[in-house]
């Protein structure tokens, strides 16, 4: 698709994406808003949510733009999302942990320098890198912020959507 504007050419899926016909789309955004309160669909306006087959899951563009990942895990932001990131609990990583959770890597806590806002196990994470406080992946925290401050060593989160993955290299434009 190519469009003016700020919108983009989605890369060579452009073929996959699949409008959802309003009944499934409303199911989706519901489940997003219940999951994620502080996104709230304009549900008198009719927005547009289509759907990107990917590698063991989906992107979902709202409106032409990434809004959402389902994986096995479940509905998770996607890392373009920054309305529903900046409202999320976030680990800041050093640069060694940075590559590694860019190719997939759980997140270990001895790579983590800082835990921002107060969650528990199972909260869906922001990871940032320490350099720029880029968001570089989203990811489901194994233990609660109090326990993950004491903690030395071990997996501190499950990495399910980072850049690089299959969705990133799906939303990015080219």
């Amino acid at each position: 698709m190519v469009s003016t504007g700020n919108e983009c050419k989605w890369r060579k899926i452009t073929s996959k994406r699949i409008a959802l016909k309003s009944s499934e789309a409303k199911r989706i955004l519901e489940e997003f808003e219940q999951k994620f309160p502080v996104f709230t669909a304009d549900h008198h306006n009719k927005h547009i949510l289509e759907e990107v087959e990917v590698e063991n899951g989906k992107l979902f563009l709202l409106d032409s733009k990434s809004f959402a990942v389902s994986t096995a895990s479940g509905l998770f932001p996607s890392l373009l999302n920054e309305d529903v990131l900046k409202a999320l609990s976030s680990i800041t990583v050093d640069m060694g942990a940075i590559p590694h959770v860019c190719n997939g890597a759980d997140v270990m806590r001895p790579g983590i320098r800082t835990i921002n806002g107060k969650f528990d196990s199972g909260a869906v994470l922001v990871v940032k890198d320490i350099k720029f406080g880029k968001s570089i992946g989203i990811c489901v925290a194994e233990v609660s912020s109090e326990t993950m401050q004491e903690m030395k060593k071990g997996k501190a989160a499950r990495n399910v959507h980072y850049v690089g993955d299959v969705f990133w290299k799906a939303m990015k434009p080219e």
